[in-house]
C-alpha cells in the first residue's frame, strides 16, 4: 500500500501556490492603469439629456429631475452603500446592481484595470447613424432574416443606411445590403445564413435531448405588440413606475428566423447559455479539439479535469460574472450612456416640437422614423419588451460583454479554424420557424468554428439592438472588453497547470491570431 505524500511535500505544495498567486497578482499590479475617457455629454448638458437616467422621476418629456440625478452621482463617486439607498426614485423599479461595478476579481484582469472606448456623442452623426439603424430594425422586426433580399422595407432600409453620414455597420463596396443587414464586424458574420447554427442545432444537455425551438412573441400581424409607442407608456416606464405587462407568447415554439425571436430569445436567456449549449454540442459532435490541447496526442491519459470536457463547459460559464463586473463598472462609473428608447423621446419631442434637441440631422430627416410615425402616431422608438431596457446604462453592454468572453473561451478550447461543413449540415430556419431546412448558397463553406462562434456573439449582442434596448457600438466596443476578460483569465490559469502546455492558439474578433 503506497504511502500518502510526505509532509514537506504538502509544505512545498502550499510555497508554490502562494508563488502562482503572487506573481499572478504582480502581474496585474505592474498592468498600466487605463485613460477613462468620456463622450462629454455629461458636462456638456446640464439637463443631462445625453446621459442614463431611468428609474429617476422625470418631468412630462422626459428630462431627468436635477436633484434626483445629483443624488445618483453622489453614491457613484462616493462608492458608500449608504449613498446607493439614497438615490430619488422615480417609481417602484430599482437600478440593477450598480455596486457590482466595485466588486473585485481574483482571477484575470480586475475590472478597473480595463477600458472599453467611447460611446458615441448625443449630437454625432454615428449616433444618428445607430438610431436611424434600431427604427428600421423596429419596423422589421417580424420579417424573416432569409426574406431581407426580397421584402421591400428591407430594401428601403439598405438605401437609407447606405447614405447615412456615419454608419458602421458591415456594407459591401460603400454599400449595406440585404446580405449584411443588422449583421456584426467580426470575420465570418456576414458570411452564410444570418443566425448562427450554434442557436438552431439540437443538442444533448445530459440526458435530455433539446430542439432550440423558442417560445418567442407573437408578430403584429398576429395580435402582437410593439411597447411605449405613447407618450404615457413611455413616461412611466422613464420613471420606473411598473409593473409595465407581460409580453404575448406564440403558442407555437419556433426557430430563430426573425428579429422578433431573439428578443425574445435575450430577453430572458442565461447569459452564458448560448455558449454553453454551442459547446455542448461541438463535444457531442467530436469536434476537434485545439491542437495545443496537450492530451490531443497524448498516447496513456485524456483530459477531464483540464483540457477535458468539463473543463471547457465550466470555463464558459466561469468567465461570465467577471465580464459582468467589468462592463458593470463601465455602465455605471464611467459612462452613464442613455439608452435608446431615452434618445427616442428626444426625437419625438423635437419632430413635435414639444422640445427642440441638438440631434444630427440624419435622424430628424430619416424614413425610417417616418414610417414608425406614419404606424404609431409617434416617433417614439417601438420596443420589443414592455418594461423597455432594463434599469442599468447603456455602454457597455452586458451582452456583448459576455459573449465576447464566454465566446473567445470556446474558441480557445477547440480548433476554430475548422470548417463546420465537415461537422453538421449547414441550415437556416424557414421563414415561419417551424423547420430548419438545408442553407445551399456557396458562402456556407466560409463558416468555421470561430467564425460561428463570432456569429452567435453577434446574434446574441444584436438580439438585443432588434429589442431597441442597445446601440450598435454597445455591442461592437463591448465584444472585445470580454474577449480581454477572457485572456486576462486563460493567462493567470496557464501558470497553474502540471501538463506540458504551450498555449491555446485562436483567432480574435478583430481577426488576428494569438497564443494564450
Amino acid at each position: 500500500m503506497a504511502a500518502a505524500p510526505p509532509a514537506e511535500f504538502a509544505h512545498k505544495r502550499s510555497e508554490q501556490c502562494f508563488h502562482i498567486r503572487l506573481e499572478a497578482a504582480q502581474a496585474e499590479r505592474s498592468a498600466p492603469v487605463p485613460v477613462l475617457a468620456t463622450n462629454g455629454d455629461e458636462s456638456l448638458y446640464a439637463n443631462r439629456i445625453g446621459n442614463f437616467s431611468k428609474g429617476l422621476p422625470h418631468n412630462q418629456i422626459g428630462e431627468v429631475d436635477p436633484a434626483a440625478y445629483h443624488s445618483l452621482l453622489n453614491a457613484i463617486y462616493s462608492g458608500d452603500p449608504a449613498d446607493f439607498e439614497r438615490i430619488v426614485m422615480g417609481g417602484n423599479t430599482g437600478l440593477v446592481n450598480p455596486q457590482a461595478g466595485l466588486a473585485f476579481d481574483m482571477e484575470g484582469a480586475d475590472s478597473h484595470q480595463l477600458a472599453i472606448g467611447v460611446p458615441p456623442a448625443l449630437a454625432s452623426a454615428q449616433r444618428a447613424g445607430e438610431a436611424v439603424e434600431l427604427y428600421w430594425m423596429a419596423l422589421l422586426r417580424d420579417v424573416s432574416f432569409s426574406q431581407y433580399d426580397t421584402d421591400s422595407t428591407a430594401q428601403a432600409a439598405c438605401a437609407e443606411l447606405s447614405r447615412l453620414t456615419d454608419f458602421r455597420g458591415p456594407k459591401v463596396n460603400g454599400k449595406v445590403t440585404p446580405k449584411t443587414l443588422f449583421r456584426g464586424f467580426t470575420p465570418g458574420d456576414v458570411a452564410g445564413p444570418y443566425v448562427s447554427q450554434f442557436l438552431l442545432k439540437p443538442l444533448e444537455y445530459g440526458a435530455i435531448h433539446i430542439e432550440q425551438r423558442l417560445n418567442t412573441y407573437l408578430p403584429l400581424s398576429n395580435g402582437g405588440r410593439d411597447y411605449m409607442t405613447d407618450q404615457a407608456s413611455w413616461l412611466a416606464v422613464q420613471n420606473g413606475a411598473g409593473p409595465f405587462g407581460q409580453n404575448l407568447i406564440d403558442p407555437t415554439p419556433r426557430y430563430a428566423r426573425n428579429g422578433r425571436d431573439l428578443a425574445a430569445y435575450v430577453h430572458i436567456d442565461v447569459l452564458f447559455e448560448a455558449y454553453l449549449n454551442a459547446c455542448l454540442w461541438l463535444l457531442d459532435q467530436g469536434a476537434p479539439l485545439n491542437p495545443d490541447n496537450p492530451y490531443v496526442n497524448s498516447r496513456t491519459q485524456v483530459g477531464f479535469g483540464t483540457f477535458g470536457a468539463p473543463h471547457a463547459k465550466a470555463l464558459v460559464a466561469e468567465v461570465a460574472t467577471r465580464a459582468l463586473k467589468a462592463v458593470w463598472f463601465q455602465k455605471w462609473f464611467v459612462h452613464r450612456a442613455l439608452r435608446p428608447e431615452e434618445y427616442g423621446g428626444l426625437v419625438h419631442f423635437t419632430k413635435t416640437k414639444a422640445a427642440s434637441y441638438p440631434l444630427h440631422s440624419d435622424i430628424l430627416a430619416s424614413d425610417g422614423a417616418g414610417m414608425v410615425f406614419s404606424r404609431n402616431g409617434s416617433y417614439f422608438l417601438p420596443h420589443a419588451f414592455p418594461e423597455g431596457c432594463p434599469q442599468h446604462p447603456s455602454y457597455g453592454q452586458g451582452h456583448g460583454t459576455v459573449a465576447g468572453a464566454c465566446a473567445t473561451m470556446v474558441k480557445a478550447f477547440f480548433d476554430d479554424r475548422v470548417p463546420l461543413s465537415s461537422i453538421t449540415e449547414i441550415v437556416q430556419a424557414d421563414a415561419q420557424g417551424l423547420s430548419l431546412i438545408p442553407y445551399t448558397d456557396s458562402d456556407k463553406d466560409q463558416l468555421t468554428v470561430g467564425s460561428e462562434m463570432n456569429k452567435i456573439a453577434a446574434n446574441i449582442a444584436i438580439g438585443r439592438n432588434h429589442a431597441a434596448v442597445h446601440w450598435r457600438s454597445d455591442y461592437a466596443d463591448s465584444l472585445p472588453l470580454g474577449e480581454a476578460i477572457a485572456i486576462s483569465v486563460l493567462k493567470d490559469q496557464k501558470a497553474t497547470y502540471s501538463e506540458s502546455f504551450s498555449g491555446f492558439t485562436f483567432t480574435k474578433f478583430d481577426g488576428t491570431r494569438i497564443t494564450i
